[in-house]
């Protein structure tokens, strides 16, 4: 038998498998903990906005999962290590982490206050290494860990400097971690995804198109429609399932074809583009 023959229709499934999903009350982090939980996963859930979690939580439940919440701030260390405390005392392992929890705010590099890219970072990216440092012990018997990044992380971000820079910081240190764990069967991918609007994302467009922005990103991916943030909520699971399990150090790109178009462009006078040079 050659690898891959032995998937089969449950290859996609996490039965029993213990997923912590960051920032789950909203977005890409609600869709992805309530399709996991359909797929069999057992979930340790956090976020800031307590209501929301635990209506999540309570959808989990009801699938028949069980569920672990925790109301925190994941730029906050020690909430953190409570929360993966918490995690071990209560199901002794993680098989999969799906860091997810991130944000930003509309404004030009130069208008960025130290103490606005200070935020950035913490919430972009030191909170990722935070989290995969103390959650890593506990993938004793390998795992998956799933970044979401963003377009931002492969073009430029006009109006996002320091988060899409935070971005990139993600996307190579999944590379350099998929070597670094790949001995202790741990593998380590990001999803960049674009094109599918939660509410801070159109809160954040919303921001940018009321401000005199030089640039403006692309408003329908090729594809021709926009999604639900359930598109990349599956392409976490297929990162979290046996059906990758030789798929480590790499981004899938779930956009509807915006990073393949390049994303950003100078809106212009239509008329501006027949004049003579």
């Amino acid at each position: 038998m050659t690898p891959g023959d032995d998937f089969d229709e449950r290859s996609i499934l996490l039965t029993d498998r213990v997923a912590v999903v960051t920032g789950a009350a909203r977005g890409i982090g609600r869709a992805t903990a309530l399709l996991f939980a359909r797929c069999g996963a057992s979930l340790a859930l956090c976020d800031r906005e307590a209501g929301l979690l635990a209506e999540v939580a309570a959808q989990v439940e009801a699938l028949g999962r069980p569920v672990l919440t925790a109301e925190l701030d994941v730029r906050d260390p020690e909430a953190v290590d409570r929360f993966v405390e918490a995690v071990e005392a209560r199901f002794h392992r993680v098989d999969v982490l799906v860091n997810n929890a991130g944000g930003t705010f509309v404004a030009p590099f130069l208008d960025t206050a130290p103490r606005g890219e200070a935020s950035l970072i913490a919430e972009n990216f030191t909170q990722v290494t935070h989290f995969i440092r103390r959650v890593v012990p506990l993938m004793d018997q390998g795992g998956s860990i799933v970044n979401l990044t963003s377009i931002e992380a492969h073009q430029a971000g006009p109006g996002f400097s320091i988060y899409a820079a935070m971005k990139t910081a993600v996307s190579s240190l999944a590379k350099t971690l998929a070597l670094e764990l790949g001995a202790r069967g741990i593998r380590v991918n990001n999803i960049a995804s674009d094109g599918q609007p939660s509410e801070g994302e159109k809160a954040a467009r919303a921001e940018m198109l009321s401000t005199d922005m030089e640039y403006v990103p692309a408003f329908l991916p090729p594809l021709g429609h926009l999604a639900s943030p359930g598109e990349s909520a599956g392409a976490a699971l297929f990162l979290a399932s046996d059906l990758s399990r030789f798929v480590t150090g790499t981004t899938i790109h779930v956009d509807g074809g915006n990073w393949a178009a390049g994303g950003w462009h100078r809106p212009v006078d239509e008329t501006a583009l027949h004049d003579e040079v």
